[in-house]
């Protein structure tokens, strides 16, 4: 790590997919996304993540505007801002939702419409000039855009070059151990030389956040929603949310440890 750039503690962005996923089982409208984005928030998360696909399984088109306009009003009443982040394939009428409505983050992903979740990253190569022309789109509209990759080292490069501010590592490899920790964080100091940043999501949990944050210290922003949810029916929103900030806590605090050691 860098001896004269200060360690930051990464972000926690609360995924909501899975709440939404319980509320569709039933015709009853709960439970509600609104309020249990509101239990996430007061318990001190720093944004919201949504990933609305195409075949609306679990947060809907219907349900973005409504969440925009709850964290707008949330934002105002509130000393500390909170950020929104939408995520999906960068298809029409998707680009059109995220800039419809208020949000600060746009996460791009390469799924295939019915894909079950996230399971691999852009090869960017191949879809250069479309990623190009569409992250010029949403950051002229002032939204900061981060694509989703895995954890290669030339691909935070590649990044760079289509204009991504951000760089979103699958940790799915990490998690199943298929993937080296030194990998990630070869790949993520080669974003910060590239000027880009570094956010992570996928199958990050309380028994494996900590040691991945300590890897990856230049790490902006964590995205968990399957674990975290899970945690919360067992816990409780605040008690799950604030485990997470800990786990943020205590690794930010080792690597302010190291780096004044350093």
């Amino acid at each position: 790590m860098n001896k004269e750039t200060a360690p930051h503690k990464a972000k926690l962005s609360v995924n909501l997919n899975k709440v939404a996923l319980l509320r569709n089982q039933r015709d009853v409208g709960y439970p509600s996304v609104i309020d249990h984005a509101k239990m996430i928030l007061e318990a001190g998360a720093d944004g919201l993540t949504v990933h609305p696909r195409p075949d609306e399984r679990h947060i809907r088109r219907s349900d973005i505007p409504e969440i925009a306009e709850f964290l707008t009003n949330w934002n105002k009443n509130n000393n500390q801002p909170v950020e929104f982040n939408i995520e999906g394939y960068p298809s029409d009428d998707f680009i059109q939702l995220v800039l419809e409505n208020n949000c600060d983050q746009v996460t791009l992903v390469p799924d295939s419409p019915g894909q079950r979740t996230s399971d691999h990253g852009w090869d960017i190569p191949e879809h250069k000039e479309m990623l190009k022309s569409v992250i010029k789109s949403l950051k002229d509209e002032g939204r900061r855009v981060a694509i989703f990759t895995d954890p290669v080292p030339e691909i935070a490069r590649e990044a760079a070059q289509v204009g991504a501010d951000r760089i979103e590592l699958y940790t799915g490899p990490y998690a199943e151990d298929n993937i080296s920790l030194k990998t990630y964080t070869h790949t993520a100091l080669v974003a910060q030389d590239a000027d880009i940043d570094v956010n992570a999501g996928h199958d990050l949990s309380l028994d494996n956040l900590a040691k991945f944050l300590i890897a990856v210290p230049n790490c902006a922003e964590v995205s968990i929603g399957h674990a975290i949810t899970a945690d919360a029916l067992k816990m409780g929103w605040n008690p799950a949310v604030n485990a997470y900030l800990s786990a943020i806590g205590y690794s930010h605090t080792m690597i302010k440890n190291d780096h004044t050691q350093t």
